[in-house]
């Protein structure tokens, strides 16, 4: 599975009507619904936004689409499966037509959604999705600066820290380095 580690957009214009779509990265569906706000408010005039997203949650993977108003199966669905052809997780594609005047029909409007979509994924940058994992540390404050330069060096992140007698850290780290952390620092 891949993530996208840099946003893409495209635009074409298709038989009159002019389709505009972004690819970004979304954790969860929260960003997913603020990713096609800001993309609906930066085309408040269009007709139509389309849209699919795969986010990876700890029930599985969510995968979702809308057709917005344009006949069943003939927007969002061609964007869901452009998703699924590269196996891309934690991304949402929302595509916006403004209709030119001119019917596209089914397979019209399939290939320009779908295509839109797939212009945008060709614009992005994608990375290996690695499934991370929430761990709590506590240790001696000599510890602590190693602690940090091992969570660099394996794209970890701090979340929070507390200090008392000795530090409590919470951080993200990559699951398969829960068990070397683990006996690490037990």
């Amino acid at each position: 599975m891949q993530i996208i580690t840099q946003s893409g957009q495209a635009e074409q214009t298709i038989t009159k009507s002019r389709f505009v779509a972004s690819a970004d990265y979304c954790s969860d569906e929260r960003a997913v619904a603020m990713a096609l706000r800001r993309l609906a408010s930066a085309h408040q005039s269009a007709h139509h936004l389309a849209y699919a997203y795969r986010v990876k949650t700890s029930q599985g993977i969510v995968q979702r689409f809308s057709d917005a108003g344009e006949p069943s199966g003939t927007a969002g669905k061609p964007v869901l499966q452009m998703l699924e052809g590269r196996d891309l997780i934690n991304v949402c594609v929302g595509v916006i037509r403004y209709y030119g005047g001119v019917n596209l029909g089914t397979g019209g409007l399939a290939r320009a959604y779908g295509g839109t979509a797939k212009l945008a994924l060709d614009n992005a940058r994608f990375g290996d999705f690695v499934e991370m994992q929430t761990m709590r540390f506590t240790l001696d404050y000599k510890r602590l600066d190693q602690l940090t330069r091992d969570l660099a060096r394996m794209n970890g992140e701090i979340l929070d820290k507390a200090f008392g007698e000795h530090v409590t850290v919470l951080a993200s780290v990559p699951a398969h380095e829960v068990a070397n952390l683990q006996q690490k620092y037990a």
